[in-house]
């Protein structure tokens, strides 16, 4: 069967994502039809798609699948992007709550393009962890949604992303699942952050539950305190205010509209 959807193309700081209407859709999309919209050359082209789908109780529910077609539980830059969309489809007047498969979060529409989602609870924090085959000494986890590995470094520049991401990311102390993998430093008034992403399975412009979990992790080694500036690989800011004793995180940054177009399916 095929049919014709309309989507629209957005961004937060560079991660990108294919939106769609759930209120279009009269059926679930396979998972090889959003890998094949994710596809950057012979797609659309995203780090993940977003269907913005009703929900009983909330103003809308945020779906995210990466760009291999596997539902993902958290994207914090996808759920940005999200409250925009949702603005824009008039399902909330600039405040929401929204349900996502990794728990109720809210949001917050400063103005165009400035938004702020709150995001779940951080879990399962480890600090210098060990990590054999590493050649840093330095190791640090933490969930935001996702699990994040995250690596202090001196020179951001000097890690090469695509060859140790693959590695750590399939490391087999993460088991089958793996791990997202975030090298950060200090820069300026704050720290610069790169991100290999699981799904993905390259490096991205942007991870908004990466720079949450750095965020966390820094606050807690007393390198930074909250709000913390996060310099994205897109050249954009996010800001994240963490707060040790309830474990809340609040994130704050761009999401951009691209363009808009239709898509053919071919189920």
């Amino acid at each position: 069967m095929t049919r014709t959807l309309p989507f629209v193309k957005m961004h937060g700081a560079g991660n990108d994502f294919v939106m769609l209407d759930g209120r279009e859709l009269d059926q679930p999309l396979a998972r090889a039809v959003i890998a094949g919209i994710c596809d950057r050359r012979r797609g659309v082209g995203a780090d993940g798609l977003i269907v913005i789908a009703p929900s009983r109780e909330r103003d809308f529910r945020m779906i995210y699948w990466n760009a291999d077609g596997g539902e993902a539980g958290m994207c914090g830059n996808g759920a940005r992007c999200s409250v925009e969309y949702a603005a824009s489809l008039g399902l909330h007047d600039g405040r929401c709550v929204f349900d996502t498969s990794a728990g109720e979060l809210s949001g917050v529409r400063h103005g165009p393009g400035d938004i702020e989602v709150t995001l779940t609870p951080w879990r399962d924090l480890v600090l210098d962890l060990e990590l054999e085959d590493s050649p840093w000494s330095e190791h640090h986890l933490c969930h935001t949604g996702v699990p994040h590995l995250v690596v202090p470094v001196a020179d951001l520049e000097a890690v090469d992303v695509t060859t140790w991401g693959s590695r750590l990311r399939h490391h087999p102390h993460f088991g089958s699942e793996g791990v997202n993998v975030n090298w950060v430093a200090a820069r300026g008034d704050g720290f610069a952050l790169r991100t290999y992403e699981r799904g993905v399975e390259d490096e991205t412009l942007a991870c908004g539950t990466g720079a949450s979990a750095a965020a966390v992790i820094l606050c807690h080694l007393e390198r930074a305190a909250s709000p913390v500036t996060i310099h994205t690989r897109g050249g954009d800011e996010l800001l994240i205010a963490v707060d040790p004793a309830a474990g809340a995180l609040s994130l704050r940054g761009p999401a951009t509209t691209s363009f808009e177009g239709k898509v053919t399916l071919d189920d």
